[in-house]
């Protein structure tokens, strides 16, 4: 009957939702790299997106300063949930290129420059703000020289601000390099569809071999030139104009001044290229730095071998020394033998004592194998090449995808925990929403927070209020459903039993010398060596506009560092119940959860020596509000990966025990 009411409500609430999610995902797209190819002559209109920086990591809209608009006016891009939570806000640009057409034209003159305009562009050009714009869905691409060096950066600056003089001048003139490929293909007809490119598979059988352009790199030199205004407003938009050379000394440069009119321009140069489409991102997803992935992966080898060494000697030598004599004895030896029994034979009726907070320890472990499931699946996915960086937000929004799907798993590994402690299924609904609102519920809380941070300071990377309520649909019309399902499996899976029966009366704890969590909270440097090198290229990535793409690498890091974990969690187990503390359950997960803690410390670490740039105690509250949802989803997910394994290795270590 109970089930048949659940089921019959389940049904109703899914179906309700899967209409409401039908309709609200009309909204959001996942981007594709499909290959666009050109007709020579096609006009290819370039997009932008938010103004960011490194030195403030609050990114900005575009036409939030007075740059040349589109004739047609500002039209937004469909944005999927990724973009929108990393505060991507994709927008149409008056940018017109006509394939494989070299021309120099004209784009706009300003109206004379407000006060409050001229503050605010040189406030953005000081916090070293960056244009990214977007051809074909590639970043556009810049090259500097710093110390000798030739350095690749995405985007181009506002402006800049010589030491030599108080003055600030505008970027107003690029000279962008298209980089194309010529495509061949047999029946098909090309047609000029502009951005979207379109081809038509043609049936006819004297269809000759037709061609057409990929675009397969972008690039930009930006500089300053000062414009006459009188001669500029007789100049309509996409007019022919005189190239100009690049760069200019500072008395030709476009000064950013109160009342000045700024004329923009722009050049457009094709380069065929050998580059096929399918290779167009490698220039942007060199990973230098190769030796020290292997270093990394080296030095996890090396820490898991000798915590290997340490549980082979505990398991072999030992815990089976141990069972083997006490099993050879009989009866009566082994009760005069259980009079002299010392270390983790001791606590045999307590070590599977209730924990304090038993309903949170489930509550945790369930969220943990949600984000460890999420985190998995997202990283295999991403190495397997699924997650291109061409699909801008991609990676995020099949985390969020995979997170709400994976709540069955979290519904079903908390109940059937709570029912290992407790005995019975009673309370598993209450559990089952604990799971569902506890991390989502951090999360939130902290998002909120920054939010209204961002809010205030008119940032483009505020979550709007739609997105609120979307995301919060989302999470009670699949999450919660999924949670309470898996909950209720776990009530009718088999549970595992308890080998040794508990006494009544807990025995007393032995005093140390030494506080037991010291020890905890050290365990956890074993971890972090597993991971540290890799959390500084992906803190680089997220911080410093820089692309990751080593998913496979990270992959081999996870994999490491969950045996890391397991083993470091076992150590710690045996080692407090050999000195007759029971108390093991939420040791266990913080031995190894603790690595969350110098994650965060290490972050810390890399804002003050790393991100020096980084201004503003705004920009370093939403560094810090960040990288805490981080660490505390990496506590939950490496606390649960020690506990289960803990959990095991004191369930096979006392069921090897006879007792009478």
């Amino acid at each position: 009957m109970a089930l048949s009411l659940i089921s019959r409500g389940t049904y109703t609430l899914l179906l309700t939702c899967l209409i409401f999610i039908s309709h609200l995902c009309n909204g959001f797209y996942l981007p594709g790299s499909y290959m666009h190819t050109y007709s020579p002559g096609d006009k290819i209109f370039a997009k932008v997106n938010s103004l960011t920086s490194i030195e403030t990591e609050l990114p900005f809209s575009y036409y939030s300063l007075p740059y040349c608009q589109p004739s047609g006016g500002i039209k937004k891009s469909a944005e999927n949930l990724g973009e929108l939570l990393m505060g991507d806000q994709i927008d149409n640009s008056p940018y017109r290129f006509r394939m494989n057409v070299n021309e120099s034209v004209f784009l706009c003159t300003t109206r004379p420059l407000s006060e409050h305009e001229v503050k605010l562009l040189k406030e953005r050009t000081r916090d070293l703000y960056q244009v990214n714009m977007i051809l074909d869905n590639l970043p556009v691409m810049r090259f500097a020289n710093q110390n000798g060096l030739k350095v690749q950066w995405t985007g181009f600056p506002i402006g800049y601000s010589p030491s030599k003089s108080e003055d600030v001048y505008i970027i107003n003139h690029l000279k962008f390099r298209v980089f194309i490929h010529e495509y061949e293909g047999t029946g098909v007809q090309i047609y000029g569809t502009g951005e979207e490119g379109m081809g038509v598979i043609s049936t006819a059988d004297d269809e000759k071999k037709a061609s057409g352009y990929e675009i397969v790199g972008f690039e930009v030199f930006p500089c300053s030139v000062k414009y006459d205004p009188e001669k500029m407003a007789k100049i309509h938009q996409y007019d022919e104009v005189p190239s100009v050379n690049c760069p200019m000394d500072l008395e030709n440069s476009q000064v950013i001044r109160e009342h000045e009119r700024v004329s923009f321009t722009y050049e457009v140069e094709f380069v065929k290229s050998d580059i096929k489409w399918p290779s167009r991102w490698d220039a942007y997803l060199k990973m230098d730095g190769a030796r020290v992935h292997w270093f990394s992966i080296l030095n996890s080898l090396m820490v898991i071998f000798f915590l290997a060494g340490i549980v082979f000697v505990i398991f072999l030598r030992t815990v089976r020394r141990d069972l083997t004599r006490y099993e050879e004895l009989d009866k009566e030896s082994q009760a005069q033998m259980n009079e002299e029994l010392s270390g983790w034979k001791l606590v045999v009726g307590d070590v599977f004592r209730e924990p304090n907070n038993s309903k949170l320890l489930c509550v945790m472990i369930g969220d943990g194998v949600q984000i460890l499931g999420m985190a998995l699946v997202t990283i295999v996915f991403a190495a397997l090449g699924f997650m291109s960086p061409a699909s801008r937000g991609m990676l995020l929004t099949g985390m969020i995808i995979l997170y709400l799907f994976l709540g069955a798993g979290a519904g079903y590994a908390g109940v059937y925990l709570w029912r290992i402690i407790k005995g019975t299924s009673e309370g598993w609904r209450s559990v089952c929403w604990s799971i569902a609102c506890f991390f989502p519920g951090v999360v939130f809380v902290i998002l909120t927070a920054l939010n209204f941070i961002l809010w205030g300071n008119n940032s483009s990377g505020a979550i709007p209020i739609s997105l609120y309520f979307i995301l919060l649909s989302l999470w009670f019309c699949i999450s919660v459903p999924l949670t309470l399902i898996g909950g209720y499996l776990g009530t009718r899976a088999e549970p595992l039993t308890y080998p040794v029966r508990t006494n009544q009366i807990a025995r007393e704890i032995p005093e140390r010398k030494y506080p037991s969590w010291l020890l905890v909270l050290g365990a956890g440097t074993l971890p972090f060596g597993t991971l540290f090198i890799e959390l500084f290229f992906i803190l680089s990535s997220i911080w410093l506009g820089r692309f990751y793409y080593v998913f496979g690498f990270l992959l081999v890091v996870l994999f490491l560092l969950v045996i890391v974990c397991a083993e470091v969690s076992v150590v710690l187990t045996y080692m407090h119940l050999c000195v007759e503390d029971w108390q093991w359950w939420w040791k266990a997960f913080y031995a190894s959860g603790s690595v969350s803690l110098y994650v965060f410390l290490y972050s810390i670490n890399y804002l003050v020596f790393e991100l020096q740039s980084l201004s503003g105690p705004v920009s370093a509250i939403l560094y810090l509000g960040y990288l805490l949802i981080i660490a505390i989803a990496i506590m939950l997910a490496t606390g649960t990966i020690g506990f289960i394994t803990s959990f095991l290795f004191v369930h096979y270590l006392f069921s090897s025990v006879k007792i009478d």
